[in-house]
């Protein structure tokens, strides 16, 4: 009982003293740095102290604060080291005593391994015990043929000749079934990985399917998926949904996920909203990031729940997370956001991907020492996108040639290379330092903002932070979005600089324009802690929306986009339908567009109400051709009643919010003719010219439009007005004159003289030559024999 009262003083003296300590920290630090991660944090970690902090992707050493900063932290450094040192002194023996009790106790209470059959049968097992001159501290299947563990009760099995097995046969029968498919899972994921080839990925899946037909947890994963989307296995909806709802009843994640999404989208189940959340609510408390950023979505556009800004948050930032810690510095991979309803209505249109007749060219202009050709063929390798697949092999090829002719683009870019490493190119900071020299003294920003990288850490050069500073200033200066993030981060650290949140915004805002997704995960922190601005739920999630749609599940929509352009119209939906649930905008368009042209996986009719629904939430996310396309289902009654006043109300959205020339000549179109809206001739005239004033392409249209309008109005006067109560009201002899008759008569005396004397002098002509017969007309050919007109 002393030693317990003790050691209970001594946690009060702990806590009152840790109370202490938060109480100062909190009156010195309020303002706590963002914690934004790359695939490298863990390594800088362990190249610093413990006092460090992480802010996008960044480690910075508290040594690096401004002077006053750096005093406060060394005073209350100091305290806190004789305060541990105190208590250190105090509760050293008391800790070790307890400890020495914990561990004994937790050694009396381990289970103990009791041998079934064999020679010992019911004694425990011995660890370590000796056999064939080797010692054991688990059981082994050493020396049997059928594979089942066993071990010795005494440490001498040679000697003594006591075992038993440690399991039973049904469990040895089991242990080795899923040894045996974990073995034909590592078979079939090996291929998968290492090939590229369609050929093989199909036999990768043949041996995962096997796999899964053994009970694999992780194969049967990821062939429901492959059924579900027709991944180089045929799509199946109905086989997927039971190898799902067998991973639920397992508790996995990905299966709880997927079967949310089946229940939400209806495919191979009746739609279920209220289960579909159920089931994404598991999946997310299980730790899927789909999940969390499906629910984040839900909560963020009132889908299924209750519209909540804050819970939307939580969602989307432990995502965000996630994304942001497996985001290298270069940016991350682009994301291609093609919409199928653009590349039908405007076929000319750059899409972002580029023709592999154009890559060739390219390619070929490389091969000839084109050096801009080798810089921008190296890129798209290093980085992926534009239907270029990532090859890091490929892109050191194109800057090392690039890099030869000298140009410090290339070697900027290797250097980043070998300052990142990857399994191509082995990780050096030296080598990295030296292109990152030579690129820089060029004036090259990727040379300058890699140099600053290198004095920041200390890459093999000391740290400096004030060369550190100079060099991001230079890159932010000519606009590279690495330059001004990292002037941002020691901005908002105070790194090298008075801390000033004003410039970290800045700064964190133009590296945002330049796509930069770490600085797109600093503003959303920004704004959801209130630091430096106004606090904004409502910016902060679409910013971390914006990160969470930058993750690596984003390669989805180039994988549908393939299916579409490959004919496969069910896979293709099926895939935007799982991303528009993520609340991809470009999904939700796709996926409607898919359905609006009568989707064979979906019932006939419910391909418009389906289709109905996503083009509202692309609508509601500001994609103006999905306005309009609302607008024209209400019209027309395309999975919905016909419903002009909401038609007008959509187009007259479309037209105020997104200035859509289309919508305002629909509109016009719905004045004219008086179509959920007062008939309004001079409302629709106008409509059309606003139309034309908003895209060139419409002055043909509006040209017609207006002439068919004056015709209407013309008509329409006529009607309105009586001509004898017009002339009724005229009167003459006040307009014309007391004497108007008499002038009238001599004007149609004047002209009728005037007529008689022109035919007199026509009859007067050339008198016709005696004798001659005035010629025959040629007959017309019968009416058969005419020529078309």
């Amino acid at each position: 009982m002393g030693r317990r009262a003790s050691f209970g003083l001594l946690l009060c003296l702990a806590v009152l003293w840790a109370s202490g300590l938060a109480t100062a920290d909190e009156e010195g630090n309020q303002d706590e740095s963002l914690e934004s991660k790359t695939s490298s944090a863990e390594d800088q970690a362990k190249d610093h102290s413990a006092a460090t902090r992480v802010v996008a992707g960044q480690i910075f050493l508290e040594s690096g604060k401004s002077d006053s900063q750096s005093e406060d932290e060394d005073d209350s450094r100091s305290q806190q080291e004789e305060k541990e040192n105190l208590l250190e002194e105090l509760n050293s023996l008391e800790m070790s005593n307890l400890l020495n009790k914990d561990l004994e106790e937790a050694e009396l209470q381990s289970p103990v391994l009791t041998a079934i059959g064999g020679t010992a049968d019911g004694e425990p097992c011995h660890f370590p015990f000796l056999f064939m001159e080797k010692e054991y501290a688990e059981c082994t299947a050493d020396g049997r043929e059928d594979g089942r563990l066993w071990c010795a009760t005494t440490y001498d099995y040679k000697k003594d000749q006591k075992w038993g097995f440690c399991e039973t046969e049904e469990q040895s029968n089991k242990r080795r079934q899923m040894q045996e498919a974990e073995d034909v899972y590592q078979t079939g994921m090996k291929i998968l990985n290492e090939s590229s080839k369609k050929a093989q990925k199909k036999e990768a899946y043949q041996y995962l399917l096997k796999a899964a037909d053994m009970n694999h947890t992780k194969a049967m994963e990821k062939v429901s998926y492959a059924l579900l989307f027709g991944d180089y296995l045929k799509q199946n909806i109905q086989s997927s949904k039971e190898l799902f709802e067998k991973l639920t009843e397992e508790g996995s994640p990905k299966g709880q996920m997927a079967l949310g999404f089946l229940y939400a989208s209806g495919l191979g189940v009746n739609s279920s909203q209220a289960k579909a959340l159920v089931y994404y609510t598991f999946g997310a408390l299980g730790g899927n990031l789909i999940a969390h950023m499906i629910l984040g979505y839900r909560y963020w556009a009132g889908i299924g729940v209750l519209q909540s800004c804050e819970s939307a948050l939580t969602h989307y930032r432990l995502v965000a997370n996630h994304v942001a810690s497996d985001i290298s510095l270069t940016g991350g991979t682009v994301v291609q956001r093609i919409r199928l309803a653009d590349e039908v209505e405007n076929p000319g249109m750059a899409s972002g991907m580029l023709e592999e007749d154009l890559i060739q060219y390219y390619q070929f202009l490389a091969e000839k020492g084109d050096v801009q050709a080798q810089v921008g063929l190296g890129q798209l390798h290093l980085h992926g996108g534009r239907g270029v697949e990532q090859n890091h092999q490929r892109a050191f090829e194109y800057f090392s040639q690039a890099a030869n002719a000298g140009n410090s683009h290339a070697m900027a870019f290797l250097g980043k290379m070998y300052s990142e490493g990857s399994d191509v190119v082995p990780q050096s900071n030296e080598t990295a330092l030296q292109y990152f020299k030579k690129a820089a003294d060029m004036g090259n920003p990727v040379g300058q903002s890699g140099l600053g990288m290198a004095y920041l850490y200390g890459r093999g050069v000391p740290v400096n932070y004030e060369l550190a500073l100079k060099y991001f200033q230079k890159a932010a200066e000519q606009g590279w979005v690495d330059g001004q993030l990292q002037l941002g981060s020691m901005y908002y650290n105070g790194i090298g600089v008075k801390r000033d949140y004003k410039q970290a915004l800045k700064y964190f805002n133009l590296a945002s324009q330049g796509g930069h997704i770490l600085a797109f995960y600093n503003l959303a922190q920004m704004h959801a802690t209130g630091t430096g601005v106004m606090r904004s739920c409502h910016t902060a999630v679409e910013l971390f929306k914006n990160v969470c749609e930058r993750g690596r599940w984003s390669e989805r929509l180039m994988t549908a986009y393939n299916s579409y352009k490959d004919g496969d119209s069910n896979s293709a939906v099926v895939q935007y339908l799982l991303l528009a649930e993520q609340g991809y905008e470009v999904a939700q368009s796709n996926a409607a567009f898919i359905l609006d042209q009568k989707a064979s996986i979906v019932g006939e009719n419910e391909t418009y109400p389906r289709a109905l629904l996503h083009w509202n939430r692309a609508a509601s996310q500001g994609y103006t051709v999905a306005r309009i396309k609302l607008g024209d289902y209400h019209f027309y009654g395309f999975g919905t009643d016909v419903d002009y006043e909401t038609a007008f109300i959509h187009y007259r959205l479309a037209s105020e919010q997104q200035h859509s020339a289309q919508a305002m000549f629909n509109l016009g179109y719905m004045h004219e003719k008086g179509l959920g809206i007062k008939q309004d001739i001079h409302l629709a005239k106008r409509f059309y010219d606003m139309a034309a004033e908003a895209s060139p392409d419409a002055q043909v249209p509006v040209f017609l439009a207006l002439c068919k309008l004056g015709v209407i109005y013309s008509l329409q006067y006529v009607q309105e007005i009586n001509i004898r109560e017009v002339f009724s009201h005229i009167d003459m002899d006040q307009l014309l004159g007391p004497e108007w008759d008499l002038y009238l008569m001599t004007i149609i005396a004047l002209l009728l003289g005037t007529i008689i004397a022109y035919r007199q002098r026509q009859h007067q002509a050339v008198p016709r030559p005696v004798g001659l017969r005035p010629a025959v007309p040629p007959q017309e050919p019968p009416p058969e024999h005419q020529p078309p007109q």
